[in-house]
């Protein structure tokens, strides 16, 4: 028993997932959260009056998606929380595991077509360990 940080974006690749961490929080009677990380670096490149309008809409998109998570949790019988954060996904995981005092960070297998593949996922992985002292799945 512990609790399971779930990084998560949505779309097909998060749905399984999700899944397979609901799974896992089921079976190890472990508490759940999902986290979104909303990372507007790239925004800081363009015009400012962007920024005023894309913040607030990926907020709610993050908060939408998770929502959906939570209701996938919820039909699996697992009350799960949600987190959005601002920051990069690294910076995001290790702040809401050290808040949450986490047993395990679960991070999704790459999407074929995906910007990073396995290896770069898994030094990921290590990064985050090394810096957290959580173990973190790739799933």
């Amino acid at each position: 028993m512990g609790t399971i940080i779930c990084a998560t974006r949505g779309g097909e690749a998060s749905y399984r997932t999700q899944d397979k961490v609901i799974e896992l929080a089921k079976r190890d009677a472990s508490e759940l959260v999902f986290v979104f990380a909303v990372d507007t670096d790239f925004l800081d490149k363009t015009a400012a009056p962007v920024l005023v309008d894309v913040k607030p809409e990926m907020e709610k998109m993050a908060e939408f998606l998770l929502l959906m998570a939570q209701e996938r949790a919820a039909k699996a019988g697992i009350e799960a929380q949600a987190a959005v954060r601002h920051g990069t996904l690294r910076e995001v995981l290790i702040e809401i595991a050290d808040e949450y005092e986490a047993s395990l960070i679960v991070l999704g297998s790459p999407a074929e077509e995906g910007r990073f593949g396995l290896e770069d996922l898994q030094n990921f992985a290590d990064e985050l360990h090394d810096a957290s002292g959580v173990k973190v799945q790739i799933i």
